[in-house]
């Protein structure tokens, strides 16, 4: 027979609606019996914690009770339910195949801890801007059936000795008290190189925080991913603390076709002369793309037409490299 104590944890955790911590002890159960000899009654426990769990994330993806932080986290975490699936993005094959470890992994977390291992959950997202990055993190959490916390940079910096590394702690205990995707936007705000010649001895022991964060265990298994423009900007001392470094690229020719006949449906294109429309697109990144793509299906729905040509989001294209320019003439003035 299981462990009393094992069955109380189970009724406790029940009552008080953590599911987690329920399906994690119950697993710990079927591997005792497995460790007993019988491998069948573990096989078919195992086997029904799986389908509990898939009946739950058919469920409301963002439980209620968390729908928005109060207290001392408002202003430090800004709720986000995912959109997106893994489907939604597209990426790179090495990437996707990235992204699979890792949403393997943690769909099958418990199973690791029975053998000591624990999931990887500390990722950090490197590329451009507009390279899909932070769509990619709510796909993550789509994928998982987690909410995605983005935290606010804005509302944890601040000037005064101590107060960031404190808000800091905050942000860390809550990801080990709630299951979720936690996003650190433009991290290198907080990365910085601790000697670089601008840093001051504050944000020095911000980052030391954060590595002595990073390195705490964490029983909920969520998700940390810090997301950088600018990866030359980190310290070399935050490299080891991630479990995976995933680096996002500019979209190749056929990243180029699949964003637009994405974005344009269920609108056509009338004779499309791909070539032209990668030329165009060269250069830009895949918002752009998205929201030149976009722009074109807008102006087909004001005409009342159903069918977009190649000379359109060409234009649309276009465009977005005259406003890139703008910005940056704008920048150097």
């Amino acid at each position: 027979m299981s462990n009393a104590k094992q069955i109380l944890a189970m009724l406790r955790s029940r009552a008080e609606g953590n599911e987690d911590a329920f399906f994690s002890i119950a697993l710990q159960v079927a591997a005792a019996e497995a460790r007993q000899g019988r491998r069948e009654t573990a096989q078919e426990m195992r086997a029904e914690i799986d389908k509990a769990r898939a009946r739950q994330s058919r469920g409301a993806s963002v439980p209620i009770s968390i729908a928005h932080p109060r207290g001392n986290l408002e202003g430090l975490l800004e709720l986000r339910e995912p959109r997106y699936k893994l489907k939604d993005v597209v990426l790179h094959e090495r990437l996707l195949a990235w992204f699979d470890d890792v949403l393997r992994q943690q769909r099958k977390r418990d199973w690791l801890r029975e053998h000591g291992k624990t999931p990887n959950r500390r990722l950090l997202f490197v590329g451009p801007p507009g390279s899909g990055k932070t769509m990619s993190a709510e796909a993550l959490a789509g994928e998982l059936h987690l909410p995605l916390f983005v935290i606010r940079l804005e509302g944890m910096i601040t000037r005064y000795m101590g107060e960031t590394a404190a808000k800091l702690r905050l942000i860390f205990d809550e990801t080990a008290k709630r299951r979720g995707v936690y996003l650190f936007d433009e991290f290198d705000a907080v990365g910085g190189q601790r000697t670089a010649t601008n840093d001051v001895a504050e944000m020095r022991r911000v980052l030391n925080s954060f590595l002595q964060f990073m390195e705490e265990s964490n029983s909920t298994d969520s998700v940390i991913i810090c997301s950088t423009n600018h990866p030359s900007l980190l310290d070399r001392a935050l490299l080891r603390r991630y479990d995976q470094v995933l680096e996002f690229d500019a979209p190749t020719s056929m990243q180029v076709k699949q964003l637009i006949s994405a974005n344009i449906a269920p609108m056509k294109v009338i004779n499309p002369n791909w070539k032209k429309v990668i030329a165009a697109a060269e250069g830009l990144s895949q918002s752009e793309i998205v929201r030149a793509a976009d722009d074109a299906v807008k102006t087909a729905i004001l005409d009342e037409r159903k069918q977009l040509t190649t000379e359109e989001i060409v234009n649309r294209l276009q465009e977005r490299h005259a406003m890139r320019t703008a910005f940056l003439d704008s920048e150097s003035s």
